[in-house]
């Protein structure tokens, strides 16, 4: 087993990477910017190291200043979260020359699914769906124009080293398609440093399903089930539940076992998930995420599995000890991603610093989260906050145990988007599952602010001031007695 884990991470990916850590008797080493000095996940830790300046370039992506540390550290592995250098391969390469254990997927499962051209290769290859379209680069518009001629409008231009949205445009008609392939390259150069794109059939509209997939070193590769992931904005989830409200046994044993191929096609080893959309019964291939996933807790919730857990036990060399039918899934989960967003606003970036942060209970709920009171939210990094997560027996009583949390749920101090979720688990077709990937678009409404969301804000305020009051009373108590304060430092011990 791992012995001593650092995390080359931060935020609630690191404070779940933790706890796993804890459970499995492994000691954790958190690394942390001038930003995060006093984050939670700095707290958490057993030890912590600085790595460099607030922004992220300058700290948390420096991989020879993470590996370094991990090192000085005395530790024996390195688990990447996700987001950062999660899946560079580059980076997981570094970490095994270094002579640490990479708790993820070999380098060159990484590179070869993170090159979408080569990763449309390996999956026609493997006999893995994959949406109509070409498998190599194009050149220029000349040449896309000839592809998307043979295929169909509208059609979809993508990065070949994209993720996130960046590098993609839909194209109605020929007469748009010169511009929105120099739009494209470009956008894919300044993100990616690879301005190569490629063209494929587009769906009007799909589902995002994705299946969690598990290998070990021992030749066992399973799949955990799917995960309904159609809610996003701009290409990032929003919402993510399983099972899907959509998918038959039948298709779900179909999707499972192409995943398994994806996956094997590459090599691949520890928890990564393939993503695919699905329409009209049939699914393509999409891509694949070589990480952990931001909403793995779902699947943990159905499956009864720590997936945290088993990438520490894979890394260490553990075998898989279940078979693929020994896989059930227990019921539904819904996730709800709680960002630092303005969502009557544009979901505009929200700062500010939490005042008071109050967290949902009872049967079914679980919080996932980097935040604390006190805690200086800022624009350095990804505005996720925490997740949100409810479980119950079916999907109508997981809804209505979501509905409950949000509305228990208190961030006062900064902007989030709790109120748009609270929308979501309202509105009729979600409650039906009649969702795709244009669902946001098709609900505008649901970002429109409204008197409901201000009497929200008054009751969280309230919340706040009540609080301070309290605080400042016992305070004030504590002084006149001479009584220590549980707020207060202690001397013997400082942040682990």
């Amino acid at each position: 087993m791992v012995r001593k884990l650092l995390i080359a991470n931060r935020g609630e990916i690191a404070v779940r990477i933790i706890r796993a850590c804890r459970d499995l008797g492994v000691r954790s080493v958190a690394i942390y910017s001038e930003a995060d000095r006093l984050a939670p996940h700095v707290l958490a830790a057993d030890e912590a190291y600085f790595v460099g300046a607030a922004p992220s370039a300058q700290s948390y992506l420096v991989a020879e200043r993470v590996i370094d540390t991990a090192l000085r550290a005395g530790c024996d592995a390195v688990h990447p979260g996700y987001g950062f250098l999660a899946e560079r391969a580059f980076f997981a390469q570094a970490v095994s020359e270094a002579g640490l254990i990479f708790v993820g997927p070999p380098a060159s499962a990484i590179a070869a699914m993170g090159d979408k051209t080569e990763a449309r290769r390996r999956m026609i290859a493997a006999g893995v769906p994959v949406v109509p379209g070409n498998a190599e680069p194009l050149p220029d518009a000349e040449h896309a124009l000839a592809a998307a001629e043979t295929l169909g409008y509208p059609v979809l231009l993508k990065a070949a080293a994209g993720g996130g949205g960046k590098g993609m445009r839909v194209v109605a008609t020929p007469d748009e398609l010169p511009r929105a392939f120099a739009a494209a390259a470009s956008e894919a150069q300044a993100a990616f440093g690879d301005g190569s794109v490629y063209v494929e059939k587009y769906l009007p509209h799909p589902r995002h399903v994705e299946i969690q997939v598990l290998a070990d070193a021992h030749g066992t590769t399973l799949h955990l089930g799917e995960r309904e992931c159609s809610i996003q904005r701009r290409h990032q989830k929003m919402v993510e539940e399983a099972p899907s409200p959509a998918l038959t046994p039948e298709v779900r044993a179909r999707m499972g076992a192409a995943a398994v191929a994806a996956a094997e096609a590459v090599g691949y080893r520890n928890a990564g998930t393939i993503e695919f959309l699905y329409q009209d019964g049939e699914f393509y291939f999409l891509e694949m995420n070589t990480r952990i996933q931001v909403e793995h807790p779902v699947t943990e919730l159905v499956t009864g599995l720590d997936l945290v857990a088993w990438q520490i036990r894979i890394a260490s060399g553990e075998a898989l000890p279940f078979r693929q039918e020994d896989v059930a899934l227990d019921g539904h989960a819904i996730e709800c991603r709680i960002t630092s967003e303005d969502a009557f606003n544009g979901f505009l970036p929200a700062t500010g610093r939490i005042e008071l942060l109050h967290l949902p209970a009872g049967p079914g709920i679980r919080w996932d989260g980097g935040i604390a009171e006190g805690f200086e939210v800022s624009l350095f990094y990804d505005p996720l906050l925490g997740k949100l997560i409810a479980h119950g027996p079916d999907r109508a009583t997981a809804i209505a145990r979501m509905r409950r949390a949000l509305a228990e749920l208190r961030i006062v101090g900064v902007e989030t988007s709790a109120a748009f979720h609270r929308r979501v688990m309202d509105e009729q077709d979600f409650q039906k599952g009649d969702i795709d990937i244009r669902y946001v678009e098709r609900h505008a409404d649901l970002m429109a602010a409204g008197s409901d969301d201000e009497q929200v804000r008054i009751a969280a305020l309230a919340a706040a001031l009540l609080e301070d009051e309290r605080r400042k009373r016992r305070s004030v108590q504590r002084i006149s007695t001479g009584s220590p304060s549980r707020d207060g430092w202690r001397s013997a011990a400082g942040p682990r």
